[in-house]
């Protein structure tokens, strides 16, 4: 009887999220399957208006016709990050601009490592249901983390 295994099928996810600049709280998030197309997610809540800030800042992914559309549409400034030109050097103005949104926009992958190496947050589930749940906790104990550090250092000073 030739031996056989046993597949377990898992699949990848993505989690889509909106931070506070200033504080670096999650206030709006989303997930989604892999293969998904993340431009899209923007235009799927992922922007809060009740947000002082008015930029957007998000790497190439995000940067569409139909986003920047929206996003000027809804009263957004986009910072989004430029895409270098097919086959062709990426001209230095852009770079530089790049350069200048990476900086903010690198607080965002500050998260996501956080999430990473706090939390050992691993998501290996069959399913977006159960995908988004273990996420979504993830996200309500990084905000309580936080908050908790936020106080830790007000009470300091």
């Amino acid at each position: 009887m030739p031996s056989s295994d046993l597949a377990i099928p898992f699949f990848g996810y993505k989690s889509h999220v909106s931070i506070d600049r200033k504080y670096r709280f999650i206030r709006k998030w989303k997930t989604t399957h892999a293969a998904a197309n993340d431009g899209a997610r923007l235009r799927e809540g992922l922007l809060d208006k009740t947000n002082t800030a008015s930029s957007v800042w998000a790497d190439t992914a995000y940067r569409s016709k139909d986003n920047e559309d929206f996003m000027e549409k809804q009263g957004f400034v986009s910072k989004v990050h430029r895409k270098k030109p097919h086959l062709k050097p990426m001209p230095r103005h852009i770079q530089k601009s790049n350069a200048g949104k990476s900086v903010i926009r690198s607080r965002v992958e500050h998260v996501f490592a956080d999430q990473k190496s706090q939390t050992g947050l691993f998501v290996r589930t069959v399913g977006i249901s159960r995908a988004t749940m273990r996420i979504g906790l993830a996200n309500i104990v990084y905000n309580m983390r936080r908050l908790l550090f936020l106080e830790r250092l007000n009470a300091s000073a």
